[in-house]
């Protein structure tokens, strides 16, 4: 298996400099020096990084159409992809990707660490070691994970469905509305049945994505001000409307004035919630009810980065307010549970 191993930045590239005494970034074209294990693994390696390299905050769209860009370029060449990258933003780069790659039919797998590659208590070699055995895993010719996809701390998770929920633990990811679709134990075991299935179509890059966006995220006690000052920005074409609960919102005249308003002008809103589990049912209470009849569309139990990509991309793919309308009611690469 060949698979092509992509540095963007993050912690797990970092190493300590004792002239320094700081973490800098090591040199991962001499990466089976710095971990001989991979000598060992059945698959050739081959690495590309991105210098200077990017700290997870410095995210952007731009990157991800470079990233989507260097798999179409890459992809006969290679059976597997693992991105290195920075933890924060990992959930909004795999959910972006998950909608870029239309058709993709072989693993990329994006993993990181919580500890930089030379601290002794390091996660980065587990992760680094068992990302690239997923992205080299096939069963009779054909991939186990052919989706986009996060690995961290012995779980596997559909990309555009994780969440970066802790900062301090190993186990900084969590996916409450989507199983895992692998555990690593003592084996690697694959949860098939929530696994994209090859479809054997040619691989379509999205490079478009637009993020002439806005987030409305409420709270109690949110003035008439503040709704505004966010509803009425120039160039806004969408809002994510982060909502309380199963999507619901206060019933005030002002404050559905305001959403009228903003649909009249042509703006799309996307009514996420602030739960990290479960689904928004519009209409359940009174308190969605008159969102949904003022046209507000529901993301339904999607996370809020894939709720947001999802925006970009679509927004990106068409300018037809139809048909932006229908894509992000439709489960596209498994984001939402319809």
């Amino acid at each position: 298996m060949n698979i092509l191993l992509i540095y963007t930045g993050g912690t797990i590239g970092m190493v300590h400099d004792s002239e320094s005494n700081a973490y800098v970034p090591f040199d991962f074209e001499n990466l089976q020096a710095q971990i001989p294990e991979l000598q060992q693994l059945d698959c050739t390696l081959e690495v590309q990084s991105y210098e200077p390299s990017i700290d997870s905050s410095n995210m952007q769209p731009k990157i991800w159409v470079q990233l989507a860009e260097t798999i179409e370029k890459s992809y006969k060449a290679y059976d597997g992809f693992v991105i290195l990258h920075g933890s924060d933003t990992m959930a909004y780069t795999a959910s972006a990707l998950s909608f870029m790659l239309e058709n993709l039919n072989k693993p990329v797998i994006l993993t990181g660490s919580q500890l930089p590659s030379g601290v002794p208590r390091t996660d980065a070699k587990e992760n680094l070691i068992t990302a690239i055995e997923i992205a080299s895993s096939y069963r009779d010719g054909v991939p186990e994970v052919p989706e986009v996809a996060v690995y961290f701390e012995y779980q596997l998770y559909r990309g555009n469905r994780t969440h970066k929920a802790n900062a301090d633990h190993f186990e900084a990811f969590t996916s409450a509305n989507y199983p895992p679709l692998a555990e690593a134990g003592v084996h690697l075991k694959f949860n098939r049945r929530y696994c994209r299935k090859v479809n054997n179509e040619t691989l379509q890059v999205h490079p478009k994505m637009n993020a002439n966006i806005v987030v409305l995220k409420l709270f109690p006690g949110i003035t008439k001000a503040t709704v505004q000052a966010i509803l009425k920005q120039d160039k806004t074409e969408a809002v994510l409307l982060e909502t309380f609960g199963s999507g619901n919102a206060p019933t005030s005249k002002w404050f559905l004035d305001e959403i009228e308003a903003a649909i009249n002008s042509g703006q799309l809103i996307l009514n996420v919630s602030q739960c990290m589990g479960g689904t928004v049912e519009m209409g359940r209470y009174e308190t969605s009810k008159r969102l949904k009849d003022l046209g507000v569309l529901s993301a339904y139990d999607m996370s809020f980065e894939a709720a947001l990509t999802k925006l970009m991309f679509v927004l990106g793919y068409t300018k037809s307010k139809e048909k932006r309308m229908a894509l992000l009611s439709a489960n596209l690469q498994g984001e939402m549970t319809l």
